[in-house]
């Protein structure tokens, strides 16, 4: 599933063929994904400008003047630029076309098992925030508001394993297994200490790792695993550097300790014994 710096990566892809630009029209190839399609999306949005893009958590944001129209890419979606006359290909369900300075341009969205959304939220329905997929969801990782005290604070009493502290996207979101494991890591806590047991001064270290992490996942495009493609086609390649993330039985890259592989909330969890106590 695409996580944060996927979403992030499509963010920076699109945003300069889509801010600032006239929406033409809307082609929808089916009724909807995970839920359905707006009602008249075309008629929503031909003849709008796209004021700007943004991102919460895993969803990416195109913002109009009337309202936000909110795109999740599921668990394998990806968004390409291309020529609204482009072939389609299977499981090409959406595309957003927008008049750029040489002519038109389409924004797809593929999404082989449609998990993604496309959905709206219009001003008259209040804060943006207030949209049910967003209200619930943790500060930003990436900005100022997450600290170190953020973790500490909403850890206390918390009996639950580290990892899934915070896999659960309360308290901060966007942290995705992949990343889970790498900054867990990077910060040599054990994914199955309580979360509760933690000092403040471990959390200021897992802090820092996690915006470190998803800062460099980000520079190298995301990682690919499976189905994640950035707009212009490219693979990510942060994987390459993976320390604990897939690497069952190989040796880890600090001590040599072979990578040992647990389930968590149905997840992989992937942590070195050694260096993670």
């Amino acid at each position: 599933m695409p996580e944060l710096p996927e979403v992030e990566v499509t963010r920076r892809g699109v945003a300069p063929h889509l801010e600032g630009r006239q929406v033409k029209r809307v082609l929808l190839r089916r009724d909807g994904l995970r839920w359905p399609f707006p009602p008249a999306l075309s008629d929503l949005l031909a003849g709008r400008r796209i004021l700007s893009t943004g991102r919460r958590g895993k969803y990416l944001l195109l913002h109009f003047e009337h309202g936000t129209l909110i795109i999740h890419l599921g668990m394998s979606g990806h968004l390409r630029v291309l020529d609204p006359a482009t072939e389609c290909k299977k499981h090409d369900h959406f595309d957003l076309i927008v008049q750029g300075p040489d002519g038109e341009q389409a924004l797809r969205l593929n999404d082989p098992r449609r998990f993604g959304a496309v959905l709206w939220h219009a001003n008259d329905d209040g804060e943006l925030d207030s949209h049910v997929l967003l209200r619930g969801l943790g500060v930003e990782p990436l900005e100022d508001g997450f600290t170190g005290e953020t973790l500490f604070r909403a850890s206390r009493g918390r009996t639950s394993p580290i990892k899934q502290f915070l896999l659960g996207g309360d308290i901060v979101v966007g942290v995705g297994n992949i990343y889970a494991c790498e900054s867990l890591f990077r910060a040599k806590i054990n994914p199955k200490t309580a979360a509760g047991r933690i000092s403040r001064g471990r959390y200021d270290t897992l802090a820092l790792a996690i915006r470190e992490i998803l800062a460099e996942a980000i520079v190298q495009g995301g990682s690919t695993l499976r189905d994640f493609l950035a707009v212009n086609g490219q693979s990510g390649y942060f994987q390459q550097t993976y320390f604990v993330y897939d690497r069952e039985g190989v040796p880890c890259r600090n001590c040599g300790t072979p990578i040992r592989r647990i389930v968590q909330g149905q997840r992989s969890t992937f942590y070195c014994v050694n260096c993670q106590k």
